[in-house]
């Protein structure tokens, strides 16, 4: 792995700020924002995302938004790539990459690299399949955790993709999943000088912030007025429009998108519209409790609770500290 260049990055959960802090820093230091975000690549996704206004996006550049039709993936892999492209491009303009998002997979292939996993098994895949027709992805998610207890952990019971590929691995291999993604962990937790110590833990070229409620009533609040808001915006339009295409279907990556699944579903009539409020806000705030979970597990971040009166103000203080003076 190579050495990344100088970076700030501001990580957190669905809600807790994230936009408002990263505007507020590119008004004060010369930066340009590198989402991290998977379901921000996808175009014709707005106001499910959460997506940066115009005005928002053209108030700073922003990096690796609208890249890709929802009919196509894009892997941790190819985030990996190009952010490290993009970080070298706006160094050598004499600006600062500012990374900025929730998608910690992403920034975990960033920083760490990720241990090449075994290639799809779809005899195996099939058999799951079939179980989880049977059984229920629940059921699955359940035989995950006694094989996996570490994957089975930052999963959904009803995330079907990840479950099976998880499953997948374990019986093609023997090994969890999870094994696969400790290499780097260890390097740096043994004191060796690997890329997790270079581009992240001790490293005094990375400062990476993470907005964290100390309450989760104050996330929880923010998520079902912030699911309000999609809604009287046109979300429901919206995946109105991207089914309308004829091209899509609900077990894309895009169309798994918290929100977009939700919303999908109520118009496939897999259960009434009217619980269309409750179920998009349980699943944000199970995506949350993933993302706090990951990000309690990496060593290096600086805390600032999203949920402080002058959160804003601890994260430009932090900032100031790694950058120098506004300018």
């Amino acid at each position: 792995m190579p050495v990344l260049p100088r970076y700030l990055g501001l990580v957190g959960p669905t809600a807790s700020g994230k936009t408002a802090a990263a505007l507020a820093i590119a008004q004060r230091w010369p930066v340009e924002v590198i989402s991290i975000d998977s379901a921000l690549v996808y175009r014709g996704m707005d106001i499910g995302t959460a997506k940066p206004s115009a005005a928002e996006l053209a108030a700073v550049p922003h990096h690796l938004i609208n890249i890709r039709d929802p009919l196509h993936a894009y892997s941790a892999a190819e985030f990996a790539a190009d952010a490290r492209r993009l970080m070298t491009e706006i160094t050598a303009r004499g600006k600062l990459p500012l990374l900025v998002g929730g998608t910690m997979l992403y920034l975990k292939a960033l920083r760490d690299g990720l241990d090449d996993l075994p290639r799809a098994d779809l005899a195996i895949r099939a058999e799951l399949l079939v179980q989880a027709e049977r059984d229920g992805w629940p059921a699955l998610h359940e035989e995950l955790a006694l094989v996996d207890p570490v994957t089975a952990a930052r999963l959904n019971p009803a995330d079907s993709q990840r479950i099976s590929r998880a499953l997948e691995v374990y019986r093609a291999t023997g090994q969890p999943l999870s094994s696969y993604h400790t290499t780097q962990s260890i390097a740096a937790a043994d004191g060796s000088t690997g890329a997790t110590a270079q581009n992240g833990i001790d490293n005094p070229d990375a400062l990476l912030i993470s907005l964290e409620p100390m309450d989760r009533a104050w996330l929880h609040q923010r998520i079902a007025q912030r699911f309000d808001d999609m809604l009287s915006s046109g979300l429901l339009d919206e995946v109105i429009t991207l089914r309308a295409r004829g091209d899509l279907h609900p077990d894309l990556p895009s169309m798994r998108c918290v929100g977009y699944r939700q919303v999908w579903e109520a118009l496939e009539g897999l259960w009434p519209m009217s619980e269309l409020r409750d179920k998009g806000i349980a699943a944000t705030r199970q995506l949350a409790k993933r993302q706090i979970t990951w990000l309690r597990s990496t060593p290096d971040r600086r805390v600032v609770a999203c949920d402080a009166p002058d959160a804003l103000g601890q994260v430009l203080q932090l900032a100031q500290d790694f950058l120098g003076a506004p300018r």
